[in-house]
């Protein structure tokens, strides 16, 4: 499968039936597993034989979707769990502890921002936040000596900024740690960031993956790149014994290619169980075979909605990564060549007061705590999704109070842009 085009393996990667077995990715709505004798069990149990026990560390369905999604980011390895910010915990918490310290983008999802400030701060995890356009002076100044990961977004969440992912990527490897990128906005339709030295992908599946708005889920996929036993003295719990598993060194037994995503579900999943459910995976598996025909038309409706807003005389600011002059259209430009989302944000020139008019009379695109599905929809984020930040916080992350976000679903442009117009001419 590896020889095969992105295209391709959408639609048949993870999965090849055998003769006579189901052509649809089979749903195995089971908690638990049976076995002959214990000791089969137990080789399990000891990580000396691969199989399934019990769903809420693994399940044959989520692992073949998972191995679709590793297949699409050219990983070598790939998990899935019950939610975005559960990947993000799980990708940053694998290689983290009490003591370590995160350098991550100021630009990104208010709860995953939240989850590193606040939630990861009580577990004694510190953070150093940088602007996503730093100098590599800047980003050199921010690390210290238990710094542990980097990270950010490659279309920050709802900002719409572009991370410089090669620059982030030589900086990290330069201090002997690893770049973990969220893909979800661009998914590897459009940018698959290995390819630029990311060394760990995450993603809200929940997102573009699904697509149908059906299924909470997240996806965690290593490149399979980093040398962790290198810099074995920053990341004990890859290289040195689990005794939870008989003295098992992940980064010796499993290698580069599988050491981190078997620590992150043999311990992590197997403590927290934030698993997502045969079902949910079986429904992502539905959207990932058409997410290479979807993404184009989320493309061409954002780049349509986009160059509508800014000929608009209510409108002060848009921000969309391929609208020319936007500030990061040169680097949208070299990472996301084929365009990056459906996702367009706007300031309104009458602020919070503004968006709360345009928003109450739109007729296509809905009010909702959601992004990048089929419909359109939008929200305010200073009032919804990122109402914990304070307005320093807001500013830093480039989300003022008046931003609208508008996730361009596959409707026609023609009736988005119609519906757009209506309820911009009611703001007085």
């Amino acid at each position: 499968m590896s020889d095969f085009k992105l295209n391709t393996k959408c639609v048949q990667a993870g999965y090849t039936p055998g003769n006579g077995e189901p052509r649809q990715i089979p749903i195995i709505q089971s908690t638990t597993f049976k076995y002959d004798t214990s000791e089969d069990m137990g080789k399990l149990f000891d990580l000396e034989a691969s199989g399934y026990f019990y769903s809420r560390l693994q399940n044959p369905t989520c692992d073949m979707v998972a191995a679709k999604i590793a297949a699409l980011e050219g990983g070598t390895a790939g998990m899935l769990t019950s939610s975005g910010q559960a990947a993000n915990f799980f990708a940053l918490f694998n290689i983290c502890e009490c003591g370590s310290h995160i350098v991550a983008s100021s630009s990104i999802y208010g709860g995953t921002f939240n989850l590193i400030a606040v939630t990861m701060a009580k577990m004694g995890i510190d953070v150093t936040f940088v602007s996503p356009d730093s100098t590599e002076e800047e980003l050199n100044a921010a690390f210290r000596d238990n710094t542990r990961a980097v990270f950010g977004e490659t279309i920050a969440n709802p900002a719409l900024t572009v991370l410089d992912i090669e620059l982030f990527a030589k900086v990290a490897h330069a201090h002997g740690v690893p770049l973990i990128i969220d893909n979800t906005f661009p998914t590897p339709v459009n940018c698959r960031p290995i390819e630029w030295g990311a060394d760990i992908v995450t993603h809200s599946t929940t997102k573009y993956m699904d697509g149908h708005g059906s299924a909470v889920g997240g996806a965690i996929v290593d490149s399979g790149h980093f040398d962790w036993m290198a810099h074995a003295d920053k990341f004990p719990g890859l290289c040195t014994p689990d005794e939870s598993y008989h003295g098992i060194t992940y980064a010796e037994k499993f290698g580069r290619g599988g050491a981190f995503i078997t620590k992150c579900t043999a311990q992590l999943m197997r403590d927290f169980g934030c698993s997502q459910s045969p079902q949910s995976a079986f429904l992502l598996n539905l959207g990932l075979e058409s997410l290479h025909v979807r993404m184009p038309r989320h493309v061409e409706n954002g780049q349509a909605v986009a160059e509508f807003l800014a000929q608009r005389p209510e409108v002060a600011s848009v921000s969309y990564p391929t609208l020319k002059g936007d500030k990061y259209y040169e680097r949208a430009t070299k990472y996301l060549p084929n365009g990056g989302c459906g996702v367009v944000s706007c300031e309104l020139k009458g602020g919070r007061a503004a968006a709360e008019i345009f928003m109450k009379h739109l007729k296509l695109a809905a009010i909702e705590t959601h992004v990048a599905d089929a419909r359109t929809c939008c929200l305010n984020p200073a009032t919804s999704t990122h109402r914990q930040m304070t307005e320093e916080q807001l500013n830093a992350a480039g989300i003022p109070a008046g931003l609208v976000r508008i996730s361009c679903g596959l409707e026609d442009k023609e009736d988005l842009i119609a519906d757009l117009k209506q309820a911009l001419e009611q703001i007085g």
